[in-house]
């Protein structure tokens, strides 16, 4: 059944709030998509979204959150504390977590990152901030699923299911070598269809199109449009 948002459910809620009938509103909202939150969001005050978001879980809050106004989000950021904010940027890829930090101010971005628990995720956060945020490194995800052209076919499986747990979306498999290097793409037909035995280097496909992190947007752009690309890797030449 289709979610319809009306003045009687905004009533609701806001009951709810008012005498903390935390059940009541967990019960409510609990198969509500995250697109849907957000609208409630945007048709309560200020206080009264905080509230939500602190007693949603963050894996809903966050993408809803993304999908506010910027002024409106920036808002509630600021009532919420260092260690809240942390726990919503664990539920978001890096390129949205930057986006999020991006409106704070630095000694409170500080505070952030210091109390993300996943300190690989912290440090990709951190190297994104030092992009200009017009720049394909400032708005590139660091979440990607990436295999060694060394690797077996067999092991290349592996490793990937375990990746693919912190990737929302796969566009594609890049492969690289021993230093890390980009050099190449990998078909999950190739890959489903090849020899477990096989080696990566066999199956690859070499000479992936890609840019740099200094690259402007609009270069990123046209670079996507002009290959018909749903994602682009970003590299770092320097």
């Amino acid at each position: 059944m289709a979610f319809e948002l009306t003045e009687d459910l905004i009533e609701q809620i806001e009951n709810f709030i008012e005498v903390g009938d935390n059940t009541s509103i967990l019960a409510l909202l609990e198969e509500v998509h995250h697109a849907d939150i957000a609208e409630i969001l945007d048709e309560i005050s200020t206080e009264e979204a905080t509230y939500l978001i602190k007693l949603l879980d963050s894996e809903k809050t966050s993408e809803a959150l993304m999908e506010l106004d910027e002024d409106y989000r920036e808002e509630i950021l600021d009532n919420l504390s260092p260690q809240e904010i942390a726990d919503e940027l664990n539920e978001l890829d890096t390129d949205d977590a930057v986006d999020f930090l991006s409106e704070l101010d630095e000694d409170i971005q500080r505070q952030v990152i210091d109390a993300i628990e996943d300190e690989e995720h912290a440090r990709d956060i951190i190297e994104m901030l030092r992009y200009d945020e017009d720049s394909a490194g400032g708005l590139m995800a660091k979440e990607l699923v990436r295999v060694r052209e060394t690797w077996t076919v067999a092991g290349c499986v592996r490793k990937m299911r375990a990746q693919a747990q912190n990737v929302t979306r796969v566009h594609s498999v890049y492969v690289v070598d021993k230093n890390d290097h980009l050099i190449g793409r990998l078909s999950l037909k190739d890959l489903l269809t090849a020899e477990a035995k096989s080696n990566i280097s066999d199956i690859y496909i070499p000479n992936v199109d890609s840019v740099n992190v200094h690259d402007t947007a609009e270069d990123v752009a046209r670079i996507m449009q002009k290959y018909d690309l749903e994602a682009v890797p970003v590299v770092n030449d320097a």
